[in-house]
């Protein structure tokens, strides 16, 4: 089975659903229960809610970093590369951080084209364009992840216009699987970025919007609705929301480890060799006085 049918598959079952009122949607139930490790708060919708604090946190962290605490607790594909970028610079800190709202299209089917069309207007859905229903739900610090499985041509998920819709509800970026269009006018808006797989003058055609805030692939990378996505130059990375805040935490003791480690080895204090190896109890109490001193909560454990 292709992605396309298996995705159709699932999609068609929650639609069969009794408690399920739009196609191709889950319910809020429906998207608690696959995001059923978070246990904080939730937007109206049933996404998780991850806090400010946090995502204000998770803007020190590299997708390298993040992408090592995941794989060691057994997330071994939330990582994506290999993009092209519009507002994208190499300068740390520029990250784009922010709680994914996911939308998946397929390829066009006049039948199926109806009954979603059908069902838009039951929902009172603004505009013939698909693509703008799913921008009409977001809001500040949400980020547009959508698999539009690669399309190029006709593949365009906004021009400069819905770019500015975006930025100006989230004021932070759009990741896609598939194209942009107007990329002159995309780069004027300041600190919206982008990530696509080309770009293209054509409007998007042919495509049909089967659901969001939905489980969706972005090409190695499964993403869920309310994953924070963390982006850097070499690419996004899809972090769960309940691992949003230990993955702060590991970042940051990972970068405070490298500033002591370099400031003992310009003092002298150790070689090389003890700070590339396992510290001894000794080291670790004289890392832990020197994080406490630059007001870090963070500790190492000491062993003996």
């Amino acid at each position: 089975m292709n992605r396309f049918a298996a995705l159709a598959a699932v999609l068609t079952a929650f639609a069969a659903c009794p408690a399920s009122a739009q196609l191709g949607m889950f319910t809020n139930e429906q998207r608690i229960d696959i995001t059923r490790e978070w246990k904080g708060e939730r937007f109206p919708d049933g996404r998780p809610k991850v806090p400010d604090a946090v995502l204000d946190r998770l803007k020190e962290s590299t997708a390298e970093e993040a992408w090592g605490t995941l794989r060691r607790l057994g997330y071994h594909n939330q990582f994506e590369g290999n993009w092209k970028t519009v507002n994208v610079t190499d300068a740390t800190g520029d990250r784009m951080v922010g709680r994914v709202v996911t939308a998946v299209f397929m390829p066009k089917r006049a039948d199926m084209e109806a009954v979603i069309n059908d069902h838009a207007k039951q929902e009172k859905r603004v505009g013939r364009g698909q693509n703008s229903w799913v921008i009409d739900t977001l809001v500040k610090r949400d980020v547009m992840v959508v698999d539009l499985f690669g399309k190029i041509k006709d593949g365009t998920i906004i021009g400069d216009n819905l770019g500015t819709s975006i930025w100006t509800k989230t004021g932070t970026g759009l990741i896609v699987d598939g194209a942009v269009r107007d990329v002159s006018g995309i780069s004027e808006i300041k600190g919206f970025k982008v990530f696509c797989r080309g770009f293209d003058p054509s409007a998007i055609a042919e495509v049909t919007l089967m659901g969001f805030n939905v489980p969706i692939r972005i090409g190695g990378a499964t993403a869920l609705p309310g994953d924070v996505v963390l982006s850097d130059p070499e690419g996004v990375v899809f972090i769960p929301a309940h691992l949003a805040e230990k993955v702060a935490d590991e970042s940051e003791l990972t970068r405070l480890r490298d500033q002591w480690g370099h400031q003992m080895l310009r003092e002298q204090k150790y070689t090389p060799g003890q700070i590339d190896a396992g510290w001894s109890p000794a080291m670790i109490e004289d890392f832990n006085k020197w994080a406490e001193s630059k007001g870090s909560k963070m500790r190492m454990p000491v062993k003996r």
